[in-house]
């Protein structure tokens, strides 16, 4: 049987992972998603590195079939940009784009793939596609957002019933757990107090007894 505690830990990182900023159904014409952005969040990176930590995570949970790469470098001066790709109106969505069938005869380890050292910069749109970028330099994670669901037409995902329910529990038991922790502290603090003050009722009487020798 699952500990009540790890079940509710387990339930809050899934609720947290589906719902939220980023949360939301990408259209089929959307091929991938790249991000280029510097290693540190100053000089105007803190922005895209937010929503990469914040929303690009829900984003791949509702959207799993898409690419989505993150290439990083250690140059602070370098832009901010979100590159998304999209397959031209004239190739059908279940046909796959040039990528798609290019990727396939690559070996694994050949494949473009999220990097640190600034290995995959976006790359041009392959035939069938086309590119809209956001620059998100010096932009809140916030306003990134609001760009890339007005760019792609992505549709938000809401709660159901049952989970805004669950999601209520969820804070009722979390400030339950804070009232709980307070008293034991409370509790706690009072037991040393007390075996300190009887630590120096042994040491006072100690003292008077070899006094008095």
């Amino acid at each position: 049987m699952v500990n009540p505690g790890k079940r509710m830990h387990r339930l809050q990182a899934l609720l947290a992972l589906r719902h939220g900023p980023g949360a939301a159904i990408l259209p089929p014409e959307i091929t991938r998603i790249h991000m280029d952005f510097a290693m540190k969040w100053n000089d105007g990176h803190f922005g895209p590195r937010k929503f990469w930590k914040n929303c690009l995570p829900r984003l791949k949970f509702w959207n799993p079939a898409i690419p989505m790469l993150v290439n990083r470098t250690s140059d602070q001066s370098a832009p901010a940009k979100m590159s998304i790709y999209f397959r031209q109106a004239s190739l059908a969505s279940d046909k796959p784009t040039a990528l798609a069938s290019k990727l396939r005869m690559l070996p694994l380890a050949q494949q473009p793939h999220s990097s640190t050292e600034n290995e995959h910069p976006a790359p041009e749109p392959e035939e069938g596609e086309r590119v809209v970028t956001i620059d998100m330099k010096h932009v809140h994670s916030d306003e990134i957002l609001t760009q890339f669901i007005a760019k792609t037409g992505a549709a938000p995902v809401h709660p159901t019933p049952d989970e805004l329910m669950e999601m209520r529990q969820l804070e009722e038991l979390a400030e339950r757990a804070d009232v709980d922790r307070a008293i034991r502290k409370k509790y706690l603090d009072d037991v040393r107090r007390e075996e300190r003050m009887r630590a120096l009722a042994r040491q006072e009487a100690e003292a008077i007894k070899m006094a008095n020798q």
